[in-house]
């Protein structure tokens, strides 16, 4: 294992020498279908399959819980890391140690088209966010290598479905450079990557499920295949009472008065908080005020906590969108956050581009095991970037209109607010509206969208344009960004303005057969299931506890139950 901890210290390396700016092409409803990441499983070679009756027994059968059997058989078969008569978790390090190579010689290729890139923006601008990604697929990947020996599997699912989004969202930023043999080259390589990561994720889910009996894994399976994770494990109880922390002393003071000892803007408290604090909480007491600001949370800030005076008191406000020259989806937001632990309560975060703006961002996560109660999130497209990892929202308020909360994490929304708000110039010609569009692109990913005793409706301004004319203005709870999107609905109450039909596609079929939409007990006129469309499923009483905090992002575990 020395080499793959030679490896890892590496990746972590280069993860900090990475700039902070990312591309995430997430397309506005008008457009065409949003450019999605499909593996062809291709057949065996002869040769390959010559190869493969010379692999030891064990990686065959370790690798029959993966979608490319015979690619990961082979590749393992052919790492430095494997030792004779391998464990189950040993031939999982392998995957993984594979994995994380072929990041590292990735990330070389990428180099290289940046290199060659001078005097062409778009291209220079898609290697340097391939770059970034890369960089923190690396630093999941070494995580996830060191805690899976110590029982930490539910952290590896979640780090390693973390890597695979990030993989997947360098593949999709080059195909729109593909320009040259080198792009190509490296897009193939991708390819390939994605494949090899899926194999380790594959392997680490049967893992959490089936232990050492290898003889049991199979393959990831959805919900659509009749698959629940276990609901029992974390507690038979929907209504987990646990949230953001009571009794937090500031550790600074942000205000927008002069000589009064405070910060003056939320970024300079952020860049003042130690990195790599441990599980010391560092909090940033936000006065009441507007802040005109773009704040970035990088990863080494950790346990950071931004304190307000109170939703529309406390207000954090941008206006960045893709309409402007080199701005991308992902650095849109007015406020983005790495750093693991990061916890907001009494804030508005905002992003004030208007409805013709398309993609603009007023919040982005990529923190994992982070808490947001009692936060106000407005804009119109995208508002909310749920992009990965561990989430949980608690008694917000959620506002905007086309997809406007997204992404491919494990995210739990309880007791809040969402709110359809007008998103065209003339609002009074019609519109359609999607609430969610969940990212998921492989089944092994334990990601989704839930959501738990929340109301769905619409601003005031809104429901007058509705009852004026509700036949022009379509809303519907989601449609499927990428192909294994999931999004559930459980003891909500959902107003009139949602079409009976509930779910809408993203284009033709795509995804239709593959993701999993469901719904258990809601109410209100919107909730009525007698027209919603075929692909959509109620949830089975005995599978619901699988949708608990406590069992989909293991909530339990690290949030705290006093608030």
């Amino acid at each position: 294992m020395a080499s793959f901890l030679s490896l890892t210290l590496l990746s972590l390396l280069l993860f900090f020498s990475i700039s902070s700016a990312i591309t995430h092409h997430h397309s506005h409803h008008n457009s065409s279908v949003h450019p999605h990441f499909k593996r062809t499983r291709r057949p065996s070679s002869p040769s390959l399959k010559a190869s493969l009756s010379t692999i030891p027994p064990e990686i065959q059968q370790a690798c029959k819980a993966t979608r490319n059997p015979d690619t990961c058989a082979t590749t393992i078969a052919q790492s430095s890391n494997l030792t004779q008569n391998p464990k189950p978790i040993d031939i999982i390090q392998s995957a993984i140690s594979v994995s994380l190579q072929n990041v590292i010689t990735a990330r070389s290729m990428v180099k290289t088209i940046l290199a060659s890139s001078a005097g062409n923006p778009n291209r220079t601008i898609a290697a340097k966010n391939c770059l970034e990604v890369l960089g923190y697929s690396a630093y999941r990947i070494s995580w996830t290598s060191k805690v899976l020996p110590h029982g930490r599997v539910k952290d590896a699912r979640a780090w390693m479905s973390a890597a695979l989004l990030y993989h997947s969202a360098c593949w999709s930023g080059l195909k729109y450079v593909n320009d040259t043999s080198k792009v190509n080259e490296t897009m193939a390589f991708m390819d390939s990557l994605v494949g090899l990561t899926s194999n380790a994720l594959s392997m680490i889910v049967s893992y959490d499920l089936f232990g050492n009996d290898m003889a049991s894994w199979r393959p990831p399976m959805t919900e659509r295949s009749g698959f629940w994770e276990d609901g029992s494990v974390g507690g038979t109880d929907l209504g987990f009472k646990g949230g953001f922390p009571s009794g937090l002393t500031p550790d600074v003071t942000v205000c927008k008065e002069e000589g009064m000892g405070c910060y003056q803007t939320v970024q300079s408290a952020v860049d003042a908080t130690p990195d790599y604090a441990g599980m010391r909480r560092f909090v940033i007491r936000i006065k009441e005020g507007v802040y005109q600001e773009t704040v970035r949370v990088p990863l080494e800030k950790k346990n950071v906590v931004f304190l307000g005076d109170g939703m529309g008191k406390t207000v954090i406000t941008g206006s960045l969108n893709v309409g402007q020259p080199g701005i991308s989806t992902f650095n849109t937001a007015t406020v983005g956050v790495i750093g693991d632990g990061f916890m907001a309560r009494d804030i508005t975060f905002e992003n004030t581009a208007g409805p013709d703006a398309h993609q603009a961002v007023a919040f982005r996560s990529d923190s994992d095991l982070s808490i947001l109660e009692n936060c106000e999130f407005l804009g119109n497209q995208d508002t909310l970037y749920a992009h990965s990892v561990r989430q949980f929202y608690k008694s917000c308020r959620i506002e905007g209109n086309v997809d406007f909360i997204f992404g491919n994490s494990a995210a739990v929304f309880q007791d809040c607010l969402i709110r359809v708000r007008p998103r065209q110039v003339k609002p009074e010609q019609g519109e359609t509206n999607t609430v969610t569009a969940h990212g998921r692109t492989d089944p092994a990913q334990s990601t989704g969208f839930v959501f738990q005793n929340c109301v769905i409706n619409a601003t005031d301004e809104y429901m007058a344009l509705y009852n004026a004319n509700p036949k022009v203005h379509r809303n519907f709870l989601g449609r499927p960004w990428k192909e294994y999107s999931r999004t559930v609905f459980v003891d909500c109450y959902m107003e009139t303005l949602i079409n009976p039909e509930g779910w809408m596609p993203w284009g033709g079929d795509f995804a239709l057969g593959t993701l999993y939409y469901g719904e258990f007990q809601n109410a209100g006129p919107g909730a009525n299931v007698s027209s919603r469309v075929p692909w959509s499923s109620q949830i089975p009483a005995e599978h619901v506890f699988a949708y608990s905090v406590q069992n989909f992002i293991q909530g339990n575990e690290w949030i705290p139950t006093s608030s």
